[in-house]
């Protein structure tokens, strides 16, 4: 047999955040203004993910991954592949800039001021 070329695609993502699928199915939705999105489709909407540079050329990714083995009841498990030690359990309808500050997200917007001290 021939020797086999591996190949490397480039991405300009600073963060990856992986959520959990299965909990995302239990849970049914649960985030948003409305409570009727998964967190993940929350978080790339409020992420504005679906604006500006998408896929490999964005800043960042939210995508969903297999079980962590955690199954929390009400609540979905996300995390930044960036910080793979802190494994976020996300209450539905918990405020998404606070996940996002959990995650350790960066998007730009600056913090509340309740949250700055």
């Amino acid at each position: 047999m021939g020797e086999k070329t591996f190949k490397s695609a480039k991405t300009e993502w600073r963060d990856v955040v992986l959520v959990c699928r299965k909990c995302s199915k239990k849970l049914d939705g649960g985030f948003g203004p409305d409570g009727d999105l998964t967190l993940k489709k929350a978080l790339r909407k409020y992420l504005h993910l679906k604006t500006g540079k998408k896929g490999r050329k964005g800043a960042l990714t939210v995508t969903g991954t297999d079980c962590f083995d955690l199954c929390p009841k009400g609540a979905v498990v996300a995390v930044n592949a960036a910080r793979p030690q802190n494994l976020l359990i996300v209450p539905a309808g918990s405020d998404l800039f606070e996940v996002k500050a959990l995650l350790g997200l960066n998007d730009g917007r600056r913090l509340k001021a309740d949250q700055a001290e």
